[in-house]
């Protein structure tokens, strides 16, 4: 039986998400996260589209860090290789200020 105590280990989609999160400052919330298989001749792993939102003046002044560093992080999740990042849309809110973002984040399995 297994233990409902015990923590389910994190993969690759929780890790990402903790690494965005991160990049955010802790400012962003992740909305939406969808991921698909992802493979060519020579690599596999998964597209993932995530839809952050940012709420405030200093959380919007958060996103648009993350918009500006998203394409060029380095990001560290075990076994994964980041292989794209891009921001491929942009909502904005004056009053109240908000920002939305969806990128998408190609991730192959190292190895």
């Amino acid at each position: 039986m297994r233990n409902p105590l015990r923590k389910r280990r994190k993969g690759p989609r929780e890790k990402l998400a903790e690494a965005l999160a991160e990049l955010a400052k802790g400012l962003g919330t992740v909305t939406t996260h969808t991921e698909r298989s992802w493979a060519s001749i020579t690599f596999a792993g998964a597209r993932h589209r995530v839809v952050m939102r940012f709420e405030g003046r200093e959380a919007v002044e958060a996103g648009e860090c993350f918009i500006a560093f998203l394409p060029e992080h380095e990001f560290a999740i075990p076994g994964q290789l980041v292989a794209d990042a891009a921001v491929v849309e942009v909502d904005s809110v004056l009053d109240p200020p908000c920002l939305t973002v969806t990128c998408e984040i190609l991730l192959l399995e190292e190895g």
